[in-house]
């Protein structure tokens, strides 16, 4: 915090939600350059129809208009101005040449018109500013933060966001401070020698590392090796993959379809000492009974029939690399053998060969099957097993993921609106709330697939609760909320099975009493109580002749 924070004027109160939620983002990214596409929503959300643009040094210490420059906005038509943020001063704001609404005078902001008559617009710009360890009067403007509003705001609204681009701008600053202490202490740390790897100031580095500017920066700003997700279960398999990449080590990667084990493959062979060669996956589960070998191991030409030529395996094809075996436990007995036996001679034959060929490939393997229980029962080989799960990593559920479904959705509008020519501004608050609460049992596929079929039913460029599918919906979004009470809807419901039962026994209420479970005497005062008439259930002939 800068030593002025003392004297700035308290925000208004009606801006404390949004703070606090750009406070909590700014918390709960370890990477500021994460979190401010997510600021710049915020903003967007909280002020009348605007267009949010933020722009940072990525290289601490140094000057806006020295560094290589991070540009985030809310995505609309004004997006190309984000660009143009970092390649000179952006407005006054980074001139530090405005208007100043506070007490301090290196605390400044910008109010302007259009530029043009005919322009309705109106840009609240503030500069963002470094920490300096000798104080505010040697800060340096490290970015800038600006709100373009669609038409001259009342003078209410001018203060409100004007307000609310200042403290932001306060948010951020404080943030940036508290990164850069960290790293110095980290570094510190490794030169004093209580870090002899240099393990922390590595891990600093790596997470200060802002991808430059570019289409897909958003995506890649929040993901790890194309693996998309901050939460803390993440966080542990990025560890993981860190650990066991450097080696060459069987792995075993578990969790249930669509959690994204293939993304955790790619991400160790990229990892490794191997990405330079090749990375060759294969399902185990979609190939034949009768080629699976011939696809792993290959074949001699006339092997068998259709065998016109000779044919390199998938072993021999990841040579250098990486082979991924996915849905590992559904392999046959024979082939399992032969499995054991790679893993163990690192060598293989072809089909219709004896000749013995040499593998350097790293085998990563996958499934969604518990194959501790198919081994217990005599489905899988146990000694082929414990080969494989030598290093085991397991990828969670997305219902376990809470805090990564919203940065998933973001990322999949973005990639399914590049893929399908359609622009999505923002995913509405009741299609949070409905992402948020399903319990996604088709995991993060699921979640891709939902995304992409709301952003083709949107017209609006707006992702609304009705636009997901019907399996996600609830009765409050589908407004078919309970119209009666507990006890209407049970009355109805007895009222119903009193009347399936006369029908059943053609209108015996002794035997329809039997068929509920219930007295005859219970069942006569439930007839009475809903002046139900037994005998308009007799077959209409016998109680002719009865009459």
């Amino acid at each position: 915090m800068t030593s002025s924070a003392a004297f700035r004027k308290p925000p208004q109160p009606g801006n404390l939600p949004t703070l606090f939620e750009i406070q909590r983002i700014l918390t709960f990214y370890s990477d500021i350059g994460m979190a401010l596409p997510s600021c710049a929503r915020q903003l967007s959300k909280a002020l009348p129809p605007c267009e949010v643009l933020i722009s940072l040094s990525l290289e601490s210490g140094k000057a806006f208009d020295q560094a290589t420059i991070l540009p985030e906005t809310s995505r609309g038509k004004y997006k190309n101005l984000a660009m143009e943020m970092g390649k000179a001063p952006f407005g006054l704001a980074v001139e530090n040449e405005a208007l100043s609404l506070g007490q301090i005078e290196a605390d400044r902001l910008r109010l302007v018109g259009g530029q043009q008559p005919q322009e309705a617009l109106f840009v609240i710009e503030a500069p963002i500013f470094s920490s300096s360890p000798k104080g505010d009067a040697d800060r340096k403007i490290s970015g800038a933060l600006c709100v373009i509003l669609d038409a001259t705001p009342s003078d209410e609204q001018r203060h409100r966001a004007a307000d609310l681009v200042q403290w932001s701008c306060y948010l951020i600053e404080e943030a940036s401070s508290l990164r850069d202490s960290l790293a110095g202490q980290r570094l510190a740390e490794q030169q004093a020698g209580s870090d002899p790897d240099g393990w922390l100031g590595q891990k600093s580095q790596r997470s200060r590392t802002i991808p430059t500017p570019g289409p897909d920066l958003a995506s890649r700003s929040i993901a790890f090796h194309g693996i998309i997700g901050a939460s803390d279960r993440m966080k542990e398999v990025y560890t993981l993959i860190e650990q066991v990449a450097g080696t060459s080590a069987t792995v075993l990667i578990t969790g249930e379809s669509g959690t994204g084990k293939e993304l955790a493959a790619k991400a160790i062979h990229e990892c490794s000492k191997r990405s330079g060669g090749p990375f060759v996956a294969v399902n185990c589960s979609a190939l034949p009974e009768g080629v699976i070998e011939s696809e792993l191991f290959g074949h001699e030409k006339g092997a068998f029939t259709g065998a016109i030529a000779a044919r390199q395996g998938r072993f021999e094809a990841a040579r250098d690399g990486s082979l991924f075996l996915d849905e590992i436990g559904d392999l046959s007995p024979a082939v399992q053998i032969k499995l054991l036996r790679i893993l163990q001679e690192r060598s293989f034959e072809r089909v219709g060969d004896n000749k013995i060929i040499k593998t350097n490939a790293r085998i990563i393997a996958a499934t969604n099957r518990d194959l501790a229980g198919a081994v217990k029962q005599g489905k899988f080989r146990e000694d082929l097993y414990f080969r494989l799960n030598v290093f085991p990593i397991h990828m969670p559920p997305l219902r376990e993921r809470g805090a990564d479904i919203l940065l998933l959705a973001d990322y999949f509008v973005e990639k399914s609106s590049a893929t399908l020519g359609k622009t999505i501004k923002r995913i509405s608050s009741p299609a949070l709330d409905l992402l948020m609460i399903y319990h996604w049992p088709g995991n993060v596929r699921e979640l891709e697939n939902c995304i992409e079929r709301a952003v083709i039913v949107s017209n609006d460029n707006v992702i609304h609760a009705y636009n997901l599918p019907p399996s996600l919906q609830s009765a409050m979004s589908t407004g078919t909320e309970p119209s009666s009470t507990l006890d209407g809807s049970m009355a109805r419901l007895e009222k119903e099975m009193l009347v399936e039962a006369l029908k059943i026994e053609r209108g015996n209420s002794a035997r329809a009493a039997r068929r509920l479970g219930i007295s005859e005497r219970r069942f006569r005062l439930a007839l009475d109580r809903y002046k139900i008439d037994y005998r308009m259930y007799r077959d209409s002939k016998a109680f002719r002749t009865r009459m």
